[in-house]
């Protein structure tokens, strides 16, 4: 073992690990689940957190773009643990935060997977909410384009 870090607060505990055999690197992931985490849709029904869920939403967002899969796990990390420190005391999550939270990753991430996941979670239903979402970010994509 190369590494070890505790993330969430003590509930999980990420370790950066080498094989002995090959020598190729990877990490790997302890958790301790207490309770399991609820998401409640705006419905007012609840559901497990799913993170293949929310893996298979940032994916779709982000094919064909210059974004390694590496920076998509950290992301959907990053994610699962603000979701945990925020339901930490009720074991709920809104469905509202959690796409809140996507959206304010992928919006420093990219700009392109922001507008397709914006798209689909605020259920655009016409160019017209495609054109205002692209125009709020225009002074965005001006400054990376200078850069």
């Amino acid at each position: 073992m190369l590494e070890s870090r505790t993330l969430a607060g003590g509930e999980s505990i990420r370790r950066r690990r080498e094989c002995l055999s090959c020598g190729y690197r990877f990490t790997s992931y302890e958790r301790i689940e207490e309770k399991q985490l609820m998401v409640v849709k705006s419905d007012g029904r609840r559901e497990p957190f799913d993170r293949s869920k929310l893996e298979r939403g940032i994916q779709r967002a982000c094919e064909k773009r210059n974004i390694s899969q590496n920076t998509i796990e950290e992301l959907i990390n990053e994610i699962e643990d603000q979701a945990a420190m925020l339901g930490k005391t009720t074991h709920e999550v809104s469905s509202r935060q959690l796409g809140e939270m996507v959206l304010t990753k992928l919006h420093d991430l990219d700009k392109v997977a922001y507008v397709r996941f914006a798209s689909v979670y605020r259920k655009f239903s016409d160019v017209d909410e495609f054109i205002r979402e692209i125009e709020s970010l225009g002074t965005s994509f001006s400054q990376e384009e200078e850069a």
